[in-house]
């Protein structure tokens, strides 16, 4: 937004010389040439900037035009299909389902389907019919005491503070109008979570809304917010996709006295969220983790959320489920696509396994050990459309979550200004003059309308393939191009394959 306010100040600052040139001529040029004058001066002996100190005045467009660079590349330079991290097109397919606009698109597609790298999946000349109502899919183990039904399509981990209030609201309303879960994110449940939608209780190493004075994990706090009626399930967030392994800090700057009372700390003070967590430090203590939440959570269903690093870190977790007897009741796999706010570019760009990658490792380990059948698998990491519902559940997830989408369809415009609480569309930030012109009973229909929408896009390539329950997708009904041939997942990922067989041998035994 203030790159924006300069800018037009700049071509304000432009037509006024010009008027003050045409109409007072004399006494403008006078003023004009003592404020250049000065500017020159104050350029050539400041030491912060040498392009300033080389180009005095003239150096200013420089910074004028870098600073408006993002707005001119999405508005007048990047093409539908090139844009970051989700292009034109991708924007498009979610602002359409969101004001339910026209869903088709002309002239066929833009996309370079020979390219390296492009998608498609196989369908059937004897469609089947469209399911009437969307398949939902229960989570919950054998000791699990309420189990719940949970859709194909949720809000994934966005916290209040990163999101503002208005935002929270908005989602939450809109997942209690579509019949889905919200996931809280790590800063706890707010009274702007409490719209009336289910939610998913993330616990992040700061364990906000269960924290001790000394910060680490308190039972007696979790228990209250466990208890909330709408908080159906409990995340335990190990690691997310923007930046595995790193942890976090709130400046004491943005810890309002509202923002503390939710996580449960002190106001206006700096909050470190470690990298790891203190209530364990090994497999065997994560999974008697799992057993204390769902013990003082009353059997709800517990599971964690992790991006996946070290490969035999996660075996060694599937080991300790076999020792242990414990299992959580879900597992949320995150891609290091991931990502809604902040993260150093470093972790963001070098850190973590990419999605694809983490789901089939993960589906494909749980089949391995036995798993599978006991433990669902949610998946997050650029869920847009309703392929990209289709391409994870054909890889073995059981449900997806998406945040990104859900920020577009409450007004997101991809500005990239998460972290400088300037979001000028008021969703990423908790500037009152900001947040103010996002209308919750507005956007949380859209929300709804987002989510409904996508899900039918789902189960009409579902039925274009010819399925007729979720148990029938798998990696052999998706094509990639590579190195200019159609190659199906099921060569791309043979573990997978494999994997499945040995699920099918399971079950027969």
């Amino acid at each position: 937004m203030k790159k924006i306010v300069r800018f037009f100040a700049a071509i304000a600052s432009f037509f006024t010389f010009a008027y003050l040139l045409i109409f007072f001529p004399i006494p403008s040029i006078v003023g004009i040439a003592i404020i250049i004058t000065a500017v020159g001066i104050y350029d050539l002996t400041q030491t912060k900037h040498t392009i300033l100190r080389n180009f005095p005045i003239i150096g200013h467009f420089r910074y004028l035009l870098e600073g408006i660079g993002p707005e001119i590349r999405q508005y007048f330079i990047e093409s539908d299909t090139d844009g970051k991290p989700l292009n034109r097109n991708q924007r498009t397919y979610i602002y359409s389902r969101a004001k339910l606009q026209i869903p088709t698109h002309p002239f066929g597609t833009e996309t370079d389907l020979q390219k390296d790298g492009s998608e498609w999946t196989m369908h059937s000349i004897y469609p089947s019919k469209i399911m009437a109502e969307p398949p939902r899919v229960l989570i919950g183990g054998k000791d699990c005491k309420h189990p719940y039904s949970a859709s194909i399509l949720n809000i994934s981990a966005m916290s209040y503070g990163s999101m503002s209030k208005n935002a929270i609201m908005a989602l939450n309303k809109g997942a209690q109008g579509g019949g889905f879960y919200h996931n809280t994110g790590e800063g706890s449940v707010s009274d702007y979570h409490r719209m009336g939608g289910d939610l998913v209780y993330q616990i992040g190493t700061g364990y906000f809304g269960c924290r001790g004075e000394d910060g680490n994990f308190s039972a007696e706090k979790f228990v209250k917010s466990a208890a909330i009626e709408t908080v159906k399930m409990i995340e335990i967030k190990l690691s997310q996709g923007a930046k595995p392994g790193h942890g976090g800090m709130l400046p004491a700057a943005k810890n309002t006295e509202e923002i503390a009372r939710v996580r449960g700390i002190k106001p206006w003070t700096d909050v470190h969220s470690p990298s790891a967590h203190t209530a364990f430090n090994s497999p065997e203590g994560l999974l008697k983790f799992v057993a204390q939440l769902r013990e003082l959570s009353g059997g709800k269903p517990i599971g964690f959320k992790l991006c996946i690093g070290n490969t035999k870190e996660f075996e060694a977790i599937c080991d300790a489920m076999i020792t242990s007897g414990i299992m959580p009741d879900f597992i949320t796999v995150d891609g290091a696509e991931g990502g809604t706010g902040a993260a150093p570019i470093v972790f963001s760009d070098h850190v973590g396994m990419p999605w694809e990658n983490a789901l089939v490792f993960v589906v494909k380990t749980l089949r391995n050990y036995g798993l599978k059948k006991d433990i669902k698998v949610i998946t997050s990491g650029k869920i847009i459309d309703g392929f990209d519902i289709y391409k994870a559940l054909c890889l073995g997830a059981d449900l997806c979550n998406s945040a990104r989408a859900m920020m577009l369809a409450i007004g997101c415009i991809q500005a990239l200004e998460c972290h400088k609480n300037t979001c000028p569309t008021g969703v990423a930030t908790n500037n009152p003059n900001l947040f103010r012109g996002l209308v919750v009973e507005d956007k949380w229909k859209r929300v709804m309308n987002y989510q409904q929408s996508t899900v039918k896009d789902f189960l009409e390539v579902f039925s274009a393939a010819g399925c007729t329950q979720l148990s029938d997708l798998n990696s052999d009904m998706i094509f990639k191009q590579v190195n200019g041939k159609a190659v199906s997942f099921s060569n791309i990922y043979p573990e997978l394959v494999e994997s499945r067989r040995a699920k099918e041998l399971e079950l027969m035994n």
